[in-house]
């Protein structure tokens, strides 16, 4: 395939490993983002997200640059909106995409390809986005192609990464179909979906799966504490089955854009339609529940040890949403810590990945001597596991321990 000129419109953790490896395969790549700072750091060679490393971006100077000017879309044979769909008080957004796309639709000149990445429901992007792409004056299939094509990115995760894992693709017609599979074959291996409305779902059925599961394993953990149950050993148990049985370990809660948010856009669609979801609405909520878990248990430990709550300190080891990444958008630290305060308590973080942790109407401060911070607080909760973090540090000088991630070495408070 002959080298093209791509805009990637929006370069976060999702749009910019993406814009990295098609420049990589020879393309001219312009990151379109409204956020200056992204833009200025993609241009001075430092990554502005932890899924891409510095290197790769300055390794493809010559390929890639970032800009602010959505001019840039008018000169470009491709476009990937990459926008965020996030969820507000547990209720789609859909207007960052939307008006990504209005960006576009001022920019779109006939020969163009736009293929849309974010997640959402079905029937978004040939129901919401096209007639909005067409008060152009273009027509979607004719004079321009549309394709949908949901990213996969998982941060953090060391074997695969956006070149090793397949990309599904459905277009409108089987030509928008083709052209979007050839630009992604460039990048990785592509399956084809029926149309538009089968890729979007995939994505959703692919996040829910998480969803349900980790909920399943989570409520279990719950039953398992109240019947004095072990629950790592009983999934490690469950684990030597060969087929038929699929591990999840349960945690403080989920986190990240997908679990949480990607569901509930089906969900919300689906009720518009007068149907339901109702696996997927029983999962969010036990899983939203698991942080609030945590911090009761938290509580009540404090309590029965004789301790003052109010006033009382705990320290959270690991406030990102997962291991290994320093992404902590909807991490379960958040909630704990919101509920902790509520009743009184001094709540402090340490995590060698993140600087600094806030959420909507509050904050943490962070410790940098972990040795420290460990022999002042009064409970210590483990709740992500990351490979630099000094376990053993952990296990041996917290004065009280509460493990929400199995992974502890000494007695500890096990979820």
């Amino acid at each position: 395939m002959d080298s093209q000129h791509v805009v990637m419109v929006g370069i976060g953790y999702a749009g910019l490993p993406l814009a990295v490896a098609l420049a990589r395969a020879g393309n001219q790549v312009t990151g379109l983002d409204i956020d200056a700072e992204r833009v200025r750091l993609v241009n001075a060679g430092v990554s502005p997200v932890d899924t891409v490393r510095d290197e790769d971006i300055r390794e493809l100077a010559g390929n890639l640059r970032a800009t602010t000017d959505s001019v840039v879309i008018a000169d470009c044979d491709v476009v990937v909106v990459c926008a965020p769909t996030p969820v507000v008080g547990n209720t789609p957004d859909l207007g960052p995409l939307t008006a990504a796309i209005t960006t576009v639709r001022d920019r779109l000149r006939p020969g163009q390809l736009v293929v849309v990445e974010s997640t959402t429901h079905p029937s978004t992007t040939d129901g919401l986005l096209l007639p909005i792409l067409e008060q152009s004056g273009l027509r979607a299939g004719v004079d321009f192609n549309l394709a949908y094509s949901p990213e996969r990115i998982d941060p953090g995760n060391q074997r695969f990464g956006i070149t090793t894992t397949p990309r599904v693709v459905g277009g409108l017609t089987a030509v928008c179909t083709e052209r979007a599979a050839a630009l992604y074959r460039q990048v990785t291996e592509v399956h084809v979906a029926k149309g538009i409305r089968e890729a979007e779902a995939a994505k959703i059925l692919e996040n829910t799966y998480r969803q349900v599961n980790i909920a399943l394993v989570n409520e279990f953990a719950q039953l398992c504490h109240g019947m004095d149950i072990d629950v790592w050993d009983v999934i490690e148990a469950a684990s030597t089955k060969p087929y038929g049985f699929k591990t999840f370990w349960p945690g403080a809660g989920v986190g990240g854009h997908c679990i949480p948010a990607d569901p509930l856009y089906l969900v919300h669609h689906a009720a518009s339609l007068g149907l339901s979801f109702q696996l997927a609405e029983i999962a969010h909520q036990v899983n939203e529940s698991m942080p609030v878990w945590v911090a009761d248990r938290i509580v009540k430990d404090l309590s029965d040890r004789g301790l003052r709550v109010d006033g009382a300190t705990v320290l959270l080891v690991g406030v990102a949403y997962k291991p290994d990444t320093a992404d902590t958008r909807h991490s379960p630290a958040g909630p704990i810590a919101r509920f902790l305060q509520e009743r009184g308590v001094r709540v402090v973080f340490h995590d060698p990945l993140v600087d600094e942790f806030s959420w909507p109407g509050g904050r943490i401060e962070p410790v940098a001597d972990l040795a420290a911070a460990l022999a002042e607080a009064d409970t210590t909760a483990l709740l992500q596991r990351h490979q630099v973090l000094d376990l053993d540090l952990v296990c041996d000088h917290a004065r009280r321990l509460f493990d929400t991630t199995g992974a502890a070495t000494t007695a500890a408070i096990k979820l």
